[in-house]
């Protein structure tokens, strides 16, 4: 592959007189500090329940990411999003909703759903 038109093959650039800035990070998890941090109550073992709820096609749920499970989390953007279940997909649920006036499909494990009603 090699580097993009202009691209540079190092994360520190020099200006100046050898004073060395870093790049700005563009991952998929950045600014995500506050928003993943668990309080120190909430550290530890999750909620069994909230595991093993078991959803119906039709239910309303809210994403609420947990930080201490990687595995199935949604983006960031999603965080605090109400939708609808639409269906199963593997250990996942997959959830029908809004960001900005726009449907949004987001594939959540059960750890990030919170049930609503």
């Amino acid at each position: 592959m090699g580097l993009r038109m202009g691209g540079r093959s190092t994360a520190r650039t020099t200006y100046g007189r050898g004073v060395k800035i870093m790049r700005r990070s563009h991952g998929t998890r950045q600014g995500t500090r506050s928003i993943l941090r668990r309080s120190k109550t909430q550290r530890g073992r999750i909620n069994i329940a909230r595991v093993m709820h078991q959803y119906e096609i039709g239910d309303r749920v809210s994403v609420v990411l947990d930080g201490s499970q990687q595995k199935g989390m949604p983006h960031r953007r999603f965080q605090g999003a109400t939708g609808v279940i639409e269906a199963k997909q593997g250990r996942a649920w997959v959830v029908a909703l809004h960001d900005k006036n726009m449907a949004k499909t987001v594939i959540a494990r059960p750890e990030h759903l919170h049930p609503l009603e």
